[in-house]
């Protein structure tokens, strides 16, 4: 089995405060995440290490975007999104703010 047949997944956005590394100016965007929900259940044709495998996996949230445009009109230009988790684990912040 694949990894993929462990999850749910869905596509989601969250606010988050970043600031342009060229002007400098903060302001809240809008970041994608990939949610990968657990599965309550495994399907009926895996084998014993698949299980196991079930068994660890947990869920998470992986951040699409890499880089933001800036929201400042004279500015504009392109910013890599640092200080903010790539990969979240756990059931509590998939529902809250990361």
């Amino acid at each position: 089995m694949d990894e993929r047949d462990f999850f749910d997944e869905s596509e989601t956005r969250k606010p988050a405060n970043l600031s342009c590394m060229h002007c400098r100016q903060s302001d809240t965007y809008e970041v994608r995440w990939l949610v990968r929900k657990k599965k309550k259940m495994l399907r009926g044709n895996a084998d014993e290490r698949d299980r196991a495998k079930f068994a660890k996996a947990q869920s998470y949230m992986t951040r699409l975007d890499d880089y933001m445009q800036c929201k400042n009109p004279r500015c504009r230009k392109k910013f890599e999104i640092t200080g903010l988790q790539s990969v979240v684990f756990g059931e509590s912040s998939l529902s809250g703010n990361v």
